[in-house]
């Protein structure tokens, strides 16, 4: 999201408030960031908004926008802001000051984060537009004409701050484009969007269920759905082990003792499930394998003749997200990363970086994805979120500018303050069949983390010598690039993912024998495939062989049993196929193996 458009969105968020309290004087407010196509504010209301209510709403936006309210900005210290807000009633805002006070900036969550500056954090900036006062950092934009295009969509239940045991708020949700005509383009978007929802998708085709004995935002990944797993993985594996990647395993808890010395317990304490041992010791589930695998690597004394070292493991990590954020698989709780680090020398970090995005490029080639690059730094002004100095962090990220000459990249984004805490990182950005932008593989380099851990190698005069490590994810997690690609194709896997590869339609009884005989020749070939033997007509199995998106629908009758050709329905093409019986699974065979992809030496 580019900044002036962040900007409009966060000052589309203070004209909601200011509709909002005109219509509902006693409304009381949480937070209105703005967020990606749009903006939210929680807001507390004696009755429940309708959409009807959200109508109103909107209707009353567009007034106060041709208006043209100054949007003007006032500061106070956060003693006599507390003191204004106490006397609006505004219980919410005296909150988050009382807690900044009392906490600082670095205990607020990415939300609040907006309300705070944190060069002066003694002082706090307010906004008004209209009667209507905010507290806010800012920017914003001069007046309220200068909103662009808003559509209010829905409203949802949230939780004050994302607790469960705080007050419960409405979020009304809208969406802002700079202008009627991206807002419109992006409603159409929408609209195809729900045609290819892969919440839909994932149930219509039997491939990962949910339930609520097992708990929200924890995919149950049924027999076809892990065949798509596997395939996903195996691919990737095909990739990393021509550049020496190997495998290790690591369990799935960990003492809170590892996470305090990386630096993610202080970070992420939040988002961890903890676990509490019957001797009392405390434990977390764990929601990355970085710190595992430093443990590997410093499990034995390693000399520069080792180095790199590549460690690789698709394993699951568990986070605690707050429930109104989850969503089918693109925000889940428990997470399937195929993950690896590499531990290598500094001399040896540009030719491993270029190994994985090597990879990047291969895998997601593969998948028909355009990819874009993010180089993602840090926020100068904000060091206190991220490991390490500010001059370490400057010389890292001059680093990656130079690799984007190397890679001749000649535009990229610089995304500031999207770095991981401990290191800056090169984001791989893909777009989807609708336009929709997503972010996908990221190679990260770490300096800070094998520094906590004292990660050595013995160089050539024998002394200890400082190892960088370099964090590498492809899909990323398995969850949120399956649903990514499910909805870019509509569902239509290609056939070497595909969990059936071919259905096979008798016409009748009278040639099921045939077709179970032809069924078990296409197993034992390592073909997947089902016979549809219902009482159904053939058109109506056809159809909802079609329907399951199936590759490949053969239909069996007196024609086939006599050796004649067969005929196969491929699925998105008008045209059947007609391959000789012998011929039938060599063909096959061909479109259902695995994709191989030879990778380029790098020096």
């Amino acid at each position: 999201m580019n900044n002036d458009i962040k900007i409009m969105r966060h000052s589309c968020a203070h004209l909601l408030a200011t509709a909002v309290q005109k219509l509902y004087p006693t409304a009381k407010f949480g937070v209105g960031p703005a967020v990606d196509d749009g903006f939210y504010y929680d807001i507390s209301l004696d009755q429940t908004l309708s959409d009807a209510d959200l109508k109103t709403i909107e209707k009353t936006m567009k007034k106060l926008m041709s208006q043209k309210l100054v949007m003007k900005r006032e500061e106070m210290s956060i003693s006599e802001a507390i003191e204004f807000f106490k006397g609006s009633n505004q219980d919410f805002k005296v909150e988050l000051l009382r807690d900044i006070k009392e906490r600082g900036t670095t205990k607020i969550s990415k939300a609040v984060s907006d309300e705070v500056d944190f060069e002066h954090p003694e002082k706090v900036s307010l906004y008004h537009t209209g009667e209507f006062v905010d507290l806010c950092r800012g920017p914003h934009v001069d007046d309220t004409s200068q909103v662009g295009a808003f559509k209010l969509t829905k409203v949802a239940g949230a939780y004050w701050r994302g607790n469960e045991q705080n007050a419960q708020m409405q979020r009304v949700y809208g969406l802002c484009f700079a202008t009627q005509e991206d807002l419109d383009a992006h409603l159409h978007m929408l609209e195809e969007a729900k045609k290819r929802d892969h919440r839909k998708l994932i149930k219509d085709l039997d491939l990962v269920a949910f339930s609520e004995l097992v708990g929200p935002g924890l995919p149950l990944w049924t027999t076809r759905g892990t065949v798509v797993r596997d395939a996903l993985d195996d691919f990737v594996w095909s990739l990393r082990k021509q550049y020496g990647y190997e495998k290790v395993t690591i369990p799935h808890i960990t003492k809170k003792d590892l996470y305090e010395t990386s630096g993610h317990w202080e970070k992420f304490k939040d988002d961890l499930f903890k676990i509490v041992t019957r001797e009392g010791h405390e434990f977390a589930m764990k929601p990355m394998n970085c710190p595992h695998h430093t443990q590997i690597f410093a499990s034995r004394q390693r000399s520069y003749r080792d180095l790199p070292q590549r460690y690789a493991e698709t394993t699951m990590v568990y986070r605690d997200e707050q429930s109104g954020e989850l969503s089918g698989l693109t925000r889940v709780r428990s997470i399937t990363q195929d993950d690896a680090h590499v531990f290598c020398r500094e001399s040896q970090v540009r030719s491993e970086a270029f190994k994985i995005w090597n990879i990047i490029e291969a895998f997601y080639g593969q998948f028909g994805f355009n990819l874009r690059i993010r180089l993602s730094a840090h926020n100068s002004e904000n060091m206190k979120a991220y490991l390490g100095t500010l001059d370490e962090w400057n010389k890292n990220v001059d680093v990656l500018k130079t690799w984007m000459d190397e890679r001749g990249i000649k535009e990229y984004e610089y995304g500031i303050g999207e770095a991981a805490f401990y290191g800056p990182k090169v984001d791989f950005i893909a777009k989807d069949a609708l336009g929709r932008e997503w972010q996908v593989a990221t190679i990260q380099v770490d300096h800070n983390m094998p520094k906590r851990f004292g990660l050595v190698c013995i160089n050539e005069q024998g002394q200890e010598e400082s190892v960088v490590m370099v964090h590498a994810a492809i899909m990323g997690a398995i969850e949120r690039f399956f649903a990514i690609y499910l909805e870019h194709v509509a569902g239509a896997l290609p056939m070497w993912m595909s969990p059936e590869q071919v259905r096979i339609v008798p016409v009748g009884d009278d040639f099921l024998g045939f077709a179970r005989e032809f069924e078990t020749k296409l197993k034992k070939a390592g073909i997947r495939v089902f016979v549809d033997d219902a009482s159904d007509g053939v058109g109506k199995k056809i159809r909802k062989s079609a329907i399951d998106k199936v590759p490949w629908t053969l239909v069996i009758g007196q024609k086939e049993v006599d050796g004649g050709n067969f005929v196969v329905n491929v699925f998105g093409q008008e045209n059947d196929l007609e391959i000789p019986q012998v011929k039938f699974i060599d063909e096959i065979l061909q479109l259902s193996t695995m994709p191989k992809a030879e990778l380029p030496k790098v020096d």
